[in-house]
Order: C-alpha cells, then sequence, then structure tokens
C-alpha cells in the first residue's frame, strides 16, 4: 500500500491525475452531514406514525373517483337528497337448508330488529322478505356513513348469526359487504406489504454487497423517504387537495422503496468506485454525489413526468395517483442525495465491511477503470464481435412474446370477482342470485325530471333485463311505492291512497331491480341499453347506481389509456434527447422499452388466462402497467446511456458502450432485482388489480434488467456506433 502520509489532509484527490482537490473545512464536514441526518431523522420520526392512520383520509369508495361529468356521479350526488340519507347498504341474506315457516320468518325479524343496536347501524332496517321458493330471506340494512365499514359488517354479522334459527346460513353483502371485504384485503399494506418489501430488499442487498451494514444503510434510506413522503401526502390528502385510496397507498410505498433502493445503489456503486482512489472519504463523497447526481435527477425526473401525465385522466383515482406517487419519487430522490451520502461520509469504508474497498490507484489505472474481469466484460466482448446478430434475434424474440397482448381480455371485471381469497360478500350475492332477483339491494337509479316520470316508467318497465320498478316517495312507510303499468301501487288496506312521488327541484326518483347481478355482463348491457333509450324518451334522465359507476369506470379508464400513452411516450423522448443531447438514441431507446413493455403484457396475458385463470382484468391495468414499465424501465437506460455517454467521451462511442456496459452491469442488475422484488410483494394484497400489476411490472422490469439493457440496447447502439448521438456529435 502506498504511504498517504505525505498527503496534506485538506488536499486529497485522485492520485493518478495528480489533481489536488480542496475540501471542506473540518467543521462543515461533520456539522453537514449531522444536520442532514438529524433532519431525516426527525422526518421519519413525525412521519412514521402515519401509517397506521392512512384510513383516516382514504377512501375506497369508486364513484368519489369518478369525473364530475360523469352521469354516476351526479346521480350519487342526489341520492342524499331523496333518501334523506347518505348510509351505505348492506343486504343481508337468510339460506335455510329446507322451507323457512313462519316462526323462523319470526325469529329472523326479531334478530334484523336487535341488529339496530350494533354500533354504526343507522336504525333503517326493512323487514325480512321471503323468496318465492321460501328457502331464502332477504332484508336491507343501513350503516352510517361515517363509520367503520369492516367492523360494523363484521359485528352485524356476528349478531344476526346468533339470533336467526340453527341450519339458516346468514351472509352480509351488497355495497357495505364488499366494501368490508375490500377494507379488510387492505389490511395488510401497512403491515404486511412494508415488511414483506423491505424485507426482500434487505436479502437481495445482502447477497449483492455481502455485508451487514451497508444494507442497513440503504433500507434506511428507503423508509426515511418513505416516512416523509408519507407525511405529506397524509396532509394533503386531510386538507382534500388529494384522494387516497388503499390502492394507491400501496403503490406509493412500493415505488419509494424500490425507487430509492435503486437510487441508493447507483450512488453507492460511485462511492465504491471513488474510494479506490480517494483516500478522503469527505472527497469521495462529493464525487459520488457529482457523478450519480445527473442519472438520478434524470431518472427521478423521468418517473416523474411520465406519472404526472395521469393528471390528464378523466378517473381520479388515476390523476391523483400521478402527484402522490410524484412525490414519493421526489423525496426516494431526496433521501438518496442527502441521507445515503451523510451516512456513507461517517461510515467510510466501514460501510463495506467485511469486503472494504482497497485503495489502489495503480490497479484502478491500469485497468482504465473497468471493473475486474467477470460477467460483464466478458459479455461486452461478445456483444463487441457479435452485435448486429444479438440485437436482431433478441428483437425477434421480443416481438414473438408481444404477440401475446391480444389475448389480454382488459374490458374490466366483476365487483365480486376483485378480491381473490375467500369473500362473504361474493358468496352472498350467489346466494342472492340463486332466490331472488340478482340485482337486488343494487338498484339501476334513474333520475328525471317528473314531467318526464311516465316516459322513463314505461322504458324501465319494457326493458327485460328489469325485474320491477319503484319510486321514492315520501309518504310511503318504505320510502319507496312499486310502479306497474297501471301506476303507482298503494299498500294498506283497501282505499288507502296511492302513494306519490317524492319530488326534489321538479325532479324524481325511479329504481329499478336488475334481474342479474349488478356486476354481471347482463346487468352492464341493460344499462347501456336503457341509457340509449331514456336519452330518446326522457332526454333529462340520469342513469347510476352501482353498475352505471362500473361502466362509467371502465369507459373513463379506456378514454384515459387512449389519450395518456401516446404523451407519457413524447414527454419521456424529449427528456432522454435534452439528457443524451441527441435526438436518435432517445427515439431507439423509447422503441425498445415499448418493445419490452408488449412482451410484458404479452406474456402476462398468457399467464393471466392460461396459469392464474384471471376472469380478466380492469381496463387501468395496460395504463398503469405502461406508464410503471416505460417510466422505471427507461431508468435503466439512463443509468447505462449517461454511463456510455461520460466513457465516449474519453474513449470515442463504441469503446465508450462497452465499458459502460461492464461498469454499470452489476449496479443496474442489482436495481432490477430490487425493483422487481418490491412489486411482486404487491401481490400479498390480494386485489386483483394489484396482483397483475406486481406480475406485470416485476417481469416487464426483469426483462428490461437482463434482455433490453444487457443484450439489446448495447449491440443496437454499438453496432451503429457514433451516428447514435445524431445529430450531434460525440
Amino acid at each position: 500500500m502506498p504511504d498517504h502520509s505525505q498527503i496534506p489532509p485538506r488536499f486529497h484527490g485522485r492520485e493518478k491525475d495528480h489533481v489536488p482537490v480542496r475540501t471542506a473545512p473540518r467543521w462543515l464536514r461533520i456539522l453537514l452531514p449531522s444536520v442532514l441526518i438529524l433532519a431525516w431523522l426527525t422526518a421519519a420520526g413525525i412521519g412514521g406514525p402515519y401509517f397506521g392512520k392512512v384510513s383516516e383520509v382514504s377512501s375506497n369508495d369508486q364513484t368519489s373517483y369518478l369525473p364530475a361529468s360523469a352521469d354516476a356521479t351526479k346521480v350519487q350526488t342526489l341520492l342524499g337528497e331523496f333518501n334523506d340519507s347518505k348510509a351505505i347498504p348492506a343486504i343481508v341474506v337468510f339460506v335455510s337448508k329446507g322451507k323457512l315457516s313462519d316462526g323462523d320468518l319470526a325469529r329472523i325479524s326479531k334478530a334484523l330488529t336487535a341488529s339496530n343496536s350494533v354500533e354504526g347501524v343507522s336504525g333503517r332496517t326493512s323487514p325480512a322478505i321471503r323468496s318465492d321458493d321460501g328457502r331464502a330471506a332477504q332484508a336491507f340494512v343501513s350503516i352510517e356513513e361515517d363509520a367503520e365499514v369492516g367492523d360494523v359488517v363484521a359485528a352485524l354479522g356476528k349478531e344476526l348469526r346468533a339470533g336467526v334459527p340453527s341450519g339458516v346460513t346468514v351472509y352480509v353483502t351488497g355495497p357495505a359487504g364488499f366494501t368490508a371485504d375490500l377494507l379488510t384485503a387492505f389490511a395488510g399494506i401497512d403491515g404486511l406489504l412494508l415488511g414483506v418489501g423491505l424485507l426482500a430488499v434487505f436479502i437481495i442487498l445482502i447477497l449483492v454487497y455481502r455485508s451487514f451494514l451497508l444494507p442497513i444503510a440503504v433500507v434506511s434510506t428507503s423508509l426515511f423517504g418513505l416516512c416523509a413522503a408519507l407525511l405529506v401526502v397524509w396532509w394533503l390528502a386531510k386538507a382534500q387537495i388529494l384522494l387516497l385510496s388503499g390502492q394507491t397507498q400501496g403503490i406509493l410505498f412500493i415505488l419509494v422503496i424500490g425507487a430509492a433502493t435503486d437510487y441508493s445503489l447507483l450512488l453507492v456503486s460511485r462511492y465504491r468506485e471513488e474510494l479506490r482512489v480517494n483516500t478522503d472519504n469527505w472527497v469521495a463523497t462529493v464525487r459520488a454525489i457529482k457523478g450519480s447526481f445527473e442519472p438520478i435527477i434524470a431518472s427521478g425526473g423521468t418517473v416523474i413526468a411520465g406519472l404526472l401525465c395521469l393528471l390528464l385522466s378523466d378517473l381520479k383515482s388515476n390523476s391523483t395517483l400521478g402527484p402522490v406517487a410524484s412525490i414519493g419519487i421526489l423525496f426516494a430522490m431526496l433521501s438518496a442525495l442527502t441521507l445515503l451520502p451523510a451516512t456513507l461520509f461517517f461510515f467510510g469504508r466501514a460501510a463495506f465491511w467485511p469486503r472494504r474497498p482497497r485503495y489502489e490507484p495503480e490497479v484502478v489505472e491500469s485497468e482504465g477503470g473497468l471493473p475486474r474481469a467477470g460477467l460483464w466484460t466478458r459479455l461486452a466482448r461478445i456483444i463487441e464481435h457479435h452485435p448486429r446478430r444479438i440485437w436482431v434475434i433478441t428483437s425477434l424474440v421480443l416481438v414473438a412474446g408481444s404477440f401475446g397482448i391480444t389475448q389480454l381480455n382488459a374490458s374490466g371485471v366483476p365487483q365480486s370477482d376483485l378480491i381473490l381469497v375467500a369473500s362473504e360478500a361474493r358468496d352472498g350475492q350467489v346466494a342472492l342470485g340463486k332466490h331472488f332477483p340478482g340485482g337486488s339491494g343494487s338498484p339501476v337509479d334513474v333520475v328525471v325530471g317528473q314531467s318526464q316520470m311516465d316516459a322513463a316508467v314505461d322504458v324501465l318497465l319494457a326493458e327485460k333485463g328489469i325485474d320491477s320498478v319503484s319510486v321514492a316517495s315520501a309518504d310511503s312507510p318504505s320510502g319507496s311505492a312499486t310502479v306497474t303499468k297501471d301506476g303507482i301501487s298503494a299498500t294498506g288496506p283497501p282505499g288507502t291512497p296511492a302513494p306519490t312521488p317524492k319530488v326534489v327541484n321538479g325532479q324524481v326518483l325511479l329504481q329499478g331491480t336488475l334481474n342479474g347481478a349488478a356486476d354481471s355482463d347482463a346487468a352492464g348491457e341493460t344499462v347501456r341499453a336503457l341509457r340509449s333509450e331514456l336519452a330518446a324518451a326522457a332526454p333529462s334522465s340520469l342513469v347510476g347506481g352501482v353498475t352505471a359507476t362500473a361502466i362509467d369506470t371502465r369507459d373513463a379508464a379506456i378514454h384515459d389509456r387512449n389519450l395518456i400513452i401516446p404523451i407519457v411516450l413524447v414527454v419521456i423522448a424529449v427528456i432522454l434527447m435534452l439528457l443524451l443531447r441527441s435526438i436518435l438514441a432517445p427515439i431507439l431507446l423509447i422503441i425498445t422499452t415499448v418493445l419490452s413493455f408488449c412482451t410484458a403484457m404479452g406474456v402476462s396475458a398468457l399467464m393471466f388466462n392460461g396459469v392464474f385463470d384471471f376472469p380478466g382484468a380492469d381496463p387501468a391495468v395496460p395504463l398503469y402497467g405502461f406508464v410503471f414499465l416505460v417510466a422505471l424501465g427507461i431508468d435503466y437506460n439512463i443509468f447505462l446511456m449517461t454511463r456510455v455517454r461520460e466513457e465516449s467521451l474519453k474513449h470515442g462511442t463504441r469503446q465508450g458502450i462497452l465499458r459502460g456496459l461492464a461498469i454499470t452491469g452489476g449496479v443496474i442488475t442489482s436495481a432490477g432485482l430490487v425493483l422487481a422484488a418490491t412489486f411482486a410483494a404487491l401481490s400479498v394484497i390480494p386485489i386483483l388489480f394489484l396482483v397483475q400489476l406486481a406480475f406485470i411490472v416485476a417481469f416487464g422490469v426483469l426483462l428490461d434488467t437482463f434482455v433490453v439493457r444487457t443484450l439489446l440496447v448495447p449491440a443496437l447502439t454499438f453496432d451503429i456506433g457514433r451516428t447514435i448521438w445524431w445529430p450531434w456529435k460525440i
């Protein structure tokens, strides 16, 4: 080892360059990292407790995420004026092995009355109605809007099961039941998802670095960044500036952990390089920041730009994800560029213990900055000798894989299929469909002008998918009255006057009970047919309800997908052009990334249909998959090509490509494994959308890491040579 005792304490640097580097005063070198670490500790200490409080500011109500212009949104806004309540309806289904006797029905009614004492039940419980086959009964229970729906549904079911006759099975379904199932499924986000994601990252980092201290520093960087991001997002949601759902929360957690770790890996790699040619931790840290600042900012900026394109979405679930996830990426970058360097400065070479990097400038100079002969150096040599063969074969394989995308069924799935585990609400929906009209409790809501009510009633009664029609009534005991071709039916003793419709601002509320389940394809076709016929017969009518909400959500998602995907491509292309000072290189990088996305979607479609047997996919799945895969997949091309450009300025384009691949191969592969593992962790939440997104992004990231960035991009750019920088010259 060389003698460093003669190096002035304030002038340490790369000996091979013989250029001394003036460092900061000792007091600043201690104060600045200490302040940064203290600031992040404070942010984490304040933000940490908010992990358990997200439910206070989040909502999983699908209607709240629709555009204000959607009919379903307008109807939902008006329902409270007709019902004088914003309670969430629960449908309770009682199924017996034999026929229900009058005594059984009396005990069921008594249990329903007792259930009004359950905290959170509004007290507006309907009588039990026996089915035509006599083997089941149903009732409607209203749950207060501000109640903890999951807890109330569980308590309601327990209370009813204790009071019904033996041999009678109780199901709580309907909007409240499905909401409770969603809340139960999302309950693992704060604990299980976060724990699995961090554990996966920690294990991979231990295998990569073969060290314990460095993985702790990197995982802490990710976790502190997430705490700070969550703190900001929580208060923005509290102020109703942003909408937050369980789905958005899960994506935020995974995105911050994955991105912050990726950025940290890049900085740690640079830091290790600098320690081999610098004896001073401060100089090595500063140089590492300078070397990784541009690719980290460009990478994070590209992801943020892609995410912010979601603001153009009609669906609020998409438009709010953009800023929420962008805030997460911003704090991921900040933590990687401030907290981690401060930590590494204090740890120095000890961070890599027991494999501390040696100070060996002579060896580095003899190697020309390349890593010792290994996998990536050998791969670079193979690409050097067979570039065209490699990129042509790789492209053909990717194109073949992309043909599966035609098998992707992304037209939407029934609400009952959203949960991938046992679901009482789903079982109750099946039982309801066996003994009653499938749409009981989830009617089609039609708000129409009073003068056009008769025309709207005629349309509803003529529709074969509608079982019965009722109208909201102020003087009816149940709050609604049945409507037939002969008019509004009177209930009670002979001579009882027929109820009159309740009129609000010149409008009335009609409700049609569907023959099929509210989330079935048949129900969707019925609602679309009603909208078309009502537009001609009663132009003032608005059609809403559970089925209409699903239709409007699906249509908005398809619109968003067709609008946003091209815009994301243009935005990312512009950023790459500014970063690489080239037009041709960004276009080729975009093409390779899109090809990778198509292959990932094609393979995913085949897996969803043939292996997992999923019922379909939400229309937003391709959009989310595209935004994350293109924005995150382009990151690895940015990491590679920024280093290629740096090396090309010194050694020429073709040698720069080989050197860039050899130098960044290890760190980019590690980053890809980490990001794939973190997104795969989303699959622990048993929600169909998140499981599908987890597979698509995890597989796509691995495809980008091991095929596109490792083979296709280096081979293609090497074959093109210096023209890749057109119209500028290196």
